[in-house]
């Protein structure tokens, strides 16, 4: 059994001190939670506070990007060791705001992949079709193009953290969602091309999440299916409760 993981991408919203609030408020509900990781994505000036307001708990905290190379003049750019010398063991990895307002390309993900896997840390790739993409019968072809180029240059042995995050881009913040269904067609997409790139064993290994307008109200249909291995969750981890109540589907 692949154990689920539920994690937040906060995006740009909170202030550490507005970080610091969430989690008092957060961490009675999901203590004693051991059924499913939890992964916190803050934007990076909230990191350290939030590394600090949950120690001592299971609770990881990731970076919600980072740039290639380890050091250098990359102005605004945070690599891999810097995201780990201040508490992340996750990070997001082609997330389509970041594709979509940052000239995030299949390539560049490949290469931000690798760096992650270096550190050694735990990368959650994110691939998905636009609308135009699913109203024309692509979405096949989309996932496995970008899974494709994510995944070069890459060992089997070394893909073994690795997490992928389906999010269908036509149902991030419309509040539009995939049908499970759907979901489950997109993941088998993705653990196809997992397979071709790193052989039947870690593919079977692979956890492959869901995000897409994933809300309390559709958590529990969506996790349930066996070929969903958990969410990355936006607009609805930015509150305390809502938050909680996804992570206990």
């Amino acid at each position: 059994m692949r154990k689920k993981l539920i994690a937040a991408n906060w995006k740009m919203y909170k202030t550490p001190e507005q970080a610091e609030t969430f989690i008092a408020s957060f961490l009675p509900h999901v203590w004693e939670h051991s059924r499913d990781e939890i992964v916190l994505c803050p934007a990076f000036v909230c990191i350290p506070a939030v590394v600090e307001a949950v120690r001592d708990s299971r609770i990881a905290v990731g970076g919600q990007d980072l740039f290639w190379e380890k050091e250098g003049a990359y102005t605004g750019a945070v690599s891999a060791p810097m995201l780990k010398a201040v508490g992340c063991s996750h990070v997001i990895i082609g997330h389509s705001e970041r594709r979509q307002y940052f000239g995030e390309t299949d390539d560049t993900v490949n290469r931000k992949l690798r760096c992650a896997l270096a550190a050694e840390m735990v990368p959650i790739v994110c691939v998905g079709e636009v609308l135009q993409e699913r109203e024309a019968g692509a979405t096949e072809d989309v996932l496995r193009r970008q899974c494709s180029i994510a995944f070069r240059e890459i060992s089997g042995s070394q893909a073994i953290p690795i997490v992928v995050a389906y999010e269908p881009v036509w149902a991030i913040g419309t509040g539009k969602t995939a049908t499970p269904e759907m979901a489950v067609e997109a993941h088998q997409v993705i653990r196809k091309e997992a397979a071709n790139a790193f052989g039947e064993g870690v593919a079977t290994q692979l956890r492959i999440l869901y995000g897409g307008s994933v809300k309390p109200e559709n958590a529990k249909a969506l996790m349930s299916q066996t070929e969903i291995d958990g969410a990355l969750v936006g607009g609805a981890s930015l509150d305390p409760k809502s938050f909680a109540a996804i992570v206990k589907w």
